[in-house]
């Protein structure tokens, strides 16, 4: 497989940095793709070598899935486990479990490493990572630290400096949105008579005092009211709810089943097996609504989420990150049948749209949060001033349309006054030449050496397909434009290594082949600037045309529609 262009420039950057500094943190937001970025920057580090590196991770799955992914990057290279079960350290790369290795034993028999990667670095201070990250360094000063993390601000204010000194690259949320590889979320700040009271509620060193919170909002009038807005504005969505205390989540689910709206609570003091069943009946579409405290903020996706509903306010803008993140990732038809997803709603009900303003944060590795007021704009309408994100005016109502505002290349260029930005053209990105195959742009193909991509809008809507050597077609996205070709390019970039990506190819302009034109219908004959590139990617539409309408016919927007 090969990275995506932004992947290969975030290993690039992350590269120079470990070379320039010995150690350096780089911040990706969900939906990145940061693993597959991590092992490149592994592989770089080892190839041609016979240096060792461990990357960290703190949950079972976490290993497993950094392993495989690893394999996929850098299939030659050996990688081995180390975990309560099995303590290998055979491969030149090895995927360890924080608890298990920062114990004394185990550490006294790791070997001196050349290269330390710390996934979700943001735990990298804790004590159990600082045994680990003493014991290497005590092992081989050299030794190189890499730390990769969505959430790079923790909640205790503990900065990561004395682990990194500078930050080799970060790719914003707001990048990811332009790019297609999340949807945007549309944002609604509602007011149900308790701002103000809110506003007063005691911080506590974590958060807010969540005691206080339910006292303001576990009442009956104000439930009734999120059940009012949220059948307004996000009616049939599936929805995760953040609440404040167990009892408030249960009232709050109690109130949605009460409007014939199927909810469940989850969380903390469940045991395992409940949250399980609890999930595994939201994902089987048997619960609309699931309600939970402080459980689904972090380490659970479910795509076809659509609503986030906030009744709680965050104190930091990571936690109301991780909170929205949950909401933004992009549906796979084929894992989700029916869902189709093209933006996120959410309804804060709190006040952390009016404390934090964005969901963008920069990064302090001394730890330091935000300073200062929140980004604000003008409504148009009553001349008020409101948080940057909101896309309806919380005093007045007023509607405010998605910015049109002009993208560049890279975090920088990414303008902050939003969550709704304008889409990055992928193809300018992309490392496939992408056909415009009858010219009214409404059905695009990219062909590999092994796979081939494309989308095509059909009754108002676009449907991105692939196909690969040895699999059927198959249906890869259906919603916005922007997040089609993002995911039909991820498609070639799957199958395809940097060699048979065309796009710098001469003979991309050269003429089409006698024998290409013997497979296209005959007025093709009489098109002299057909290329030969053009030509294989109508022919590849011609060859699976059948399948291609069959595939975009049957994921029609009116059946199991999500959003």
């Amino acid at each position: 497989m090969r990275l995506r262009p932004r992947q290969s420039l975030f290993a690039e950057r992350s590269l120079a940095a470990l070379c320039d500094h010995g150690n350096t943190l780089s911040i990706a937001s969900t939906g990145f793709g940061k693993t597959i970025a991590l092992s490149a920057v592994v592989a770089k580090s080892l190839e041609g070598s016979d240096a060792k590196a461990c990357i960290l991770a703190h949950r079972d799955e976490l290993t497993a899935q950094n392993r495989t992914k690893f394999g996929r990057v850098a299939p030659d290279i050996t990688s081995s486990v180390f975990d309560a079960e099995t303590k290998s350290w055979a491969g030149q790369a090895t995927f360890a479990m924080v608890p298990s290795l920062s114990r004394p034993a185990n550490l006294a028999a790791m070997p001196a490493l050349d290269l330390l990667v710390i996934d979700e670095a943001h735990h990298a201070v804790a004590d159990s990572y600082r045994r680990i990250i003493d014991h290497v360094r005590g092992a081989n000063p050299a030794c190189r630290i890499f730390g990769v993390t969505a959430t790079p601000n923790r909640g205790d204010r503990k900065g990561l400096r004395e682990i990194f000194d500078n930050v080799g690259d970060q790719v914003r949320l707001g990048e990811l949105i332009a790019s297609g590889h999340l949807v945007p979320p549309r944002t609604f700040i509602i007011d149900v008579g308790v701002q103000e009271q809110l506003r007063a509620v005691r911080k506590t060193a974590a958060d807010y005092d969540m005691t206080e919170v339910a006292q303001i909002m576990n009442r009956a009038p104000v439930t009734d009211e999120v059940v009012r807005h949220w059948q307004e504005k996000a009616s049939e969505r599936p929805t995760v709810v953040f609440c404040s205390t167990v009892a408030h989540a249960e009232n709050v689910a109690a109130a949605f089943n009460g409007a014939g709206v199927s909810a469940a609570v989850i969380h903390g003091d469940l045991d395992a097996g409940t949250r399980r069943r609890i999930l595994a009946a939201y994902a089987a579409g048997e619960v609309r609504v699931i309600v939970n405290v402080a459980v689904l903020t972090e380490g659970w996706d479910h795509p076809p989420t659509s609503c986030v509903v906030l009744l709680r306010p965050s104190s930091y803008k990571s936690t109301m990150i991780q909170m929205v993140g949950r909401g933004l990732r992009t549906v796979d038809p084929e894992e989700h049948p029916g869902s189709v997803k093209t933006d996120c709603i959410v309804l804060d009900f709190g006040t952390s749209s009016l404390i934090h303003g964005t969901l963008e944060q920069d990064v302090d590795l001394d730890g330091k949060t935000e300073a200062g007021a929140a980004p604000t704009k003008t409504c148009p309408a009553c001349e008020a001033e409101i948080p940057l994100a909101v896309m309806e005016c919380p005093l007045c109502g007023e509607a405010f349309p998605r910015d049109a505002e002009e993208p560049g290349e890279g975090q920088d260029a990414i303008p902050l006054s939003g969550f709704i930005m304008s889409e990055i053209d992928l193809r300018m990105r992309s490392s496939f030449a992408w056909v415009d195959l009858f010219g009214d742009d409404a059905a695009l193909m990219a062909n590999g050496f092994n796979a081939w991509g494309g989308i095509f809008f059909l009754d108002g809507r676009w449907h991105a397909v692939g196909g690969a050597k040895g699999r059927a077609p198959r249906l890869l996205g259906v919603g916005e434009r922007t997040v089609c070709l993002a995911q039909a390019d991820d498609w070639l970039n799957e199958y395809e290594t940097d060699e048979s990506a065309f796009k710098s190819k001469g003979w991309l302009k050269q003429a089409a082949t006698e024998k290409q034109l013997q497979y296209l219908p005959p007025a093709f004959r009489q098109d002299y600037g057909l290329t030969r590139y053009r030509a294989s990617a109508l022919m590849t539409f011609g060859f699976n045309k059948r399948e291609i309408r069959q595939l975009v016919g049957r994921a029609s927007p009116d059946i199991g529609r999500a959003a």
